[in-house]
């Protein structure tokens, strides 16, 4: 049983004495008051638990000293204890936000049950205004969560935005690719001028051939950021074309001379899709190459995103059934199948008060979610072989040459995890 700070007030110094050994033994932390005014000067918003009053009391009495700590802290869960005489005061207190009330001689189980109730729903109120906060600090356009890839990837941002260097940056579909290169556009000196999106994996030929016109998008793009989304679905044809215009960065004007195009590129691809990229080409723009975790590998930072998001659909309103408790409980209970995308979809659908189910299996394709799982059983067998690659051939029990050639098709950059 994970222990409680319970608070807990009672002039009777026998009553008092047998209820804190029945709450120690329990393993529970008491912290004794023989009257209310000093647990009023001892208590504030912060307390981690639970307060456990008798009603009447000389000075101030219980149901004073409960309005006392509800207008500090109207979550603070406060359980009364009562005479006989006192329960119509202490169901009254109840309708006015009072946890619950225990009726002299109570039953040594029904306490610790009220305050095991008590404490499990005081830690999840704590945890849930702890990450209000993180959120709340969070920026729409700032990559959330405390896990160190995503501290890492913080940390680097400064840096790599002034460094004005093409990158290339890999995920899986959701994990937040565009926003990194926004992040990256917008930390830079580049920022006062155009964020151009590109979409590789939707151009027909025709849009192609406007793409590389002098009047064109890459064109309008100059001095800003070129952001080539889903550059390894890009057929053959515009690989090519963007390979020669990473090189030269020119544009043409029908006959004259080629037009100069000043512009930083990021480029986003598939999680171990380099393979599908010409190799002229990703090794033009990987003068860094950046890589965002799916949240299967992340889970620690679930919560912190779910309520980022609730902050984003609520603007610090609540809505019908969008409860941050709501929130907090669905994120901490629960793995996700999807990415950081589908995680924000369901928050919305819980502002929108229509429920909290799982993303649908059709959102991330098997073959996506066993590519996410084969990748961290790699990643975790180097990581406890400190990079030894016979150690973790040998904990994968895979022969060399397929060890060798999942750690391309997953793009896993061995020098990398040998370093970190």
């Amino acid at each position: 049983m994970t222990a409680i700070p319970v608070a807990l007030i009672d002039d009777d110094d026998d009553l008092r004495d047998a209820t804190r050994q029945l709450l120690e033994l329990a393993g529970h932390d008491v912290r004794p008051f023989h009257s209310a005014e000093p647990a009023l000067a001892a208590l504030d918003a912060h307390f981690p638990g639970v307060v456990v009053t008798d009603i009447r009391m000389p000075g101030m009495s219980g149901l004073e000293l409960f309005r006392a700590l509800s207008s500090r802290d109207a979550e603070l869960p406060v359980i009364l204890m009562t005479g006989h005489g006192d329960i119509d005061m202490a169901v009254a207190a109840l309708k006015s936000g009072a946890w619950d009330f225990l009726a002299k001689p109570f039953d040594p189980d029904v306490l610790l049950a009220a305050v095991s109730r008590a404490g499990k729903a005081r830690s999840l109120v704590l945890e849930n205004r702890r990450l209000r906060l993180l959120a709340e600090a969070a920026t729409a356009e700032e990559l959330v969560g405390n896990s160190p890839a995503i501290r890492h990837l913080r940390a680097t941002l400064p840096m790599l935005a002034d460094a004005d260097l093409d990158v290339v940056v890999e995920g899986a579909t959701g994990t937040g690719k565009q926003l990194l290169a926004r992040l990256i556009h917008r930390q830079g000196r580049r920022a006062r001028h155009r964020f151009t999106v590109v979409d590789c994996a939707a151009l027909p030929a025709a849009a192609q051939d406007a793409l590389f016109d002098a009047y064109g998008t890459l064109s309008r793009a100059d001095r800003g950021t070129l952001f080539l989304d889903n550059l390894d679905r890009a057929d053959e044809r515009l690989q090519h074309r963007l390979a020669q215009f990473t090189e030269r960065r020119t544009v043409a004007i029908d006959a004259r001379e080629p037009v100069p195009v000043n512009v930083r590129i990021v480029a986003a691809i598939d999680e171990g899709g380099r393979e599908r990229v010409l190799p002229a080409l990703f090794h033009r723009l990987a003068a860094v190459s950046l890589r965002l975790p799916p949240l299967a590998e992340r889970l620690e930072d679930v919560p912190l995103l779910a309520m980022h998001f609730l902050h984003a659909e609520n603007r610090g309103v609540d809505r019908q059934g969008a409860s941050r408790a709501d929130v907090t409980h669905l994120a901490l209970r629960r793995t996700w199948p999807g990415n950081v995308r589908e995680l924000e979809m369901t928050v919305e659908r819980i502002a929108l008060g229509l429920g909290d189910e799982a993303p649908p299996a059709t959102k991330v394709p098997l073959p996506d979610r066993m590519r996410t799982y084969e990748r961290t059983l790699i990643l975790e067998a180097i990581s406890a072989s400190n990079g030894d690659v016979a150690r973790v051939i040998d904990l994968l029990g895979i022969p060399r040459e397929t060890f060798y050639y999942r750690v391309k098709r997953l793009g896993i950059d061995l020098r990398a995890q040998r370093e970190r």
